[in-house]
C-alpha cells in the first residue's frame, strides 16, 4: 500500500469535485475548491475519520469493498479506478463478467434527480447506487441484489400489490434468463439462478418455464407504508455496453400518485440526507 501516493491521488479527486456534481449543494462559501472530506466519507458510507487518515497518509488498509464505495464517490472512470487499487495494494476488478463500477455518465445523471427514485443495476440485478428518493421509496440496498430480494425478503412482499407479484417475479426471471443466455461464463448470475433454484419453489418453477424477455419501461405499484399505494411509471437507460441501467420511477402530474411522490420526497428527504448512498 502506498499510502503518501494514495493520500495524494484522494485529494486531488475530491478537490476537483463541485458538490453539484455529486447532487450536493454548495451551502456557505467555501475556502477551498471541490469536496469536503465529510462529503465524500458521507457519500462512500465510511467514517469522516476514517478517510481523514487515509488522506493524512496513516490510515489502515482499506478493503476492495471500501476502494470501490471510494470509486464511485469520486466518480472515478474505470482507469482511475484500477490506479486506486494499485495505490492500496489490491489487484483491480478484471473485465470477464459484470462490472460493478458504475459508469461515470450514469452517476452524472443520478446526481440531478432530485425528486424521483432512480437508482443504478447491473444488468442482472446488483444494486449499484440509489439516489435520496429510491432509499425513501424502499430502502438502502446498494450492494444487495434485487432479484434475490424479490423471492427473499418478506419486506418486498409487503411493498408489491398481490395480484402483481407473480407478473413482477416473472419479469425478472425472464431477464435474468436472458443475461445468463448472453453470459454463459459470467459467474455471478449463474450463482445466482444455482441459489435461488434450490431456495424458492416459485422461482424454480418460472426458471423452468423459460420465459426471456429484457427488462424494459413498463408501469408499477408500490405499498409504501406511509404514502400509500403509488402507480408509477418505470424507465429504463441502458450504458453502452447494456450491462449497467438507470431505472428511474415518476408519476403523472394531476394524480395522486404525483402528490404521494412529492410528499415522499419530503419525508426522505427530512430523514435520510444523512446516508445518501
Amino acid at each position: 500500500m502506498n499510502r503518501v501516493e494514495l493520500a495524494d491521488f484522494l485529494r486531488r479527486a475530491r478537490t476537483r469535485l463541485a458538490p453539484s456534481d455529486v447532487g450536493l449543494t454548495a451551502g456557505a462559501r467555501r475556502r477551498t475548491p471541490g469536496l469536503r472530506r465529510e462529503e465524500v466519507a458521507q457519500l462512500a458510507g465510511m467514517s469522516v475519520d476514517y478517510y481523514t487518515r487515509l488522506e493524512q497518509r496513516r490510515g489502515s488498509h482499506p478493503s476492495r469493498q471500501m476502494l470501490a464505495a471510494l470509486a464511485r464517490a469520486l466518480r472515478l472512470t474505470a482507469d482511475e479506478r484500477d490506479h486506486l487499487f494499485h495505490l492500496a495494494g489490491e489487484e483491480p476488478p478484471r473485465a470477464g463478467g459484470s462490472s460493478a463500477h458504475v459508469r461515470p455518465g450514469l452517476l452524472l445523471i443520478l446526481d440531478r434527480l432530485h425528486d424521483l427514485p432512480a437508482q443504478v443495476l447491473s444488468d442482472w440485478g446488483e444494486v449499484l447506487a440509489q439516489n435520496t428518493m429510491a432509499v425513501a421509496l424502499s430502502g438502502e440496498h446498494t450492494g444487495e441484489n434485487l432479484v434475490r430480494r424479490y423471492f427473499t425478503d418478506p419486506a418486498v412482499r409487503a411493498m408489491v400489490p398481490a395480484e402483481d407479484y407473480a407478473t413482477h417475479a416473472r419479469a425478472h426471471v425472464a431477464h435474468l434468463r436472458a443475461v445468463v443466455g448472453a453470459r454463459p461464463d459470467d459467474p455471478g448470475p449463474a450463482a445466482l439462478v444455482a441459489e435461488l433454484r434450490a431456495s424458492d419453489a416459485h422461482f424454480a418453477e418460472v426458471w423452468e418455464s423459460h420465459v426471456v424477455a429484457v427488462r424494459h419501461a413498463s408501469t408499477k405499484r408500490f405499498l409504501h407504508p406511509v404514502v400509500g399505494l403509488l402507480d408509477l411509471d418505470c424507465e429504463v437507460l441502458l450504458s453502452d455496453g447494456h450491462d449497467q441501467q438507470l431505472v428511474v420511477h415518476s408519476a403523472r402530474p394531476g394524480t395522486d400518485t404525483y402528490e404521494r411522490l412529492e410528499l415522499l420526497r419530503v419525508i426522505g428527504l427530512q430523514d435520510l440526507t444523512p446516508t445518501i448512498r
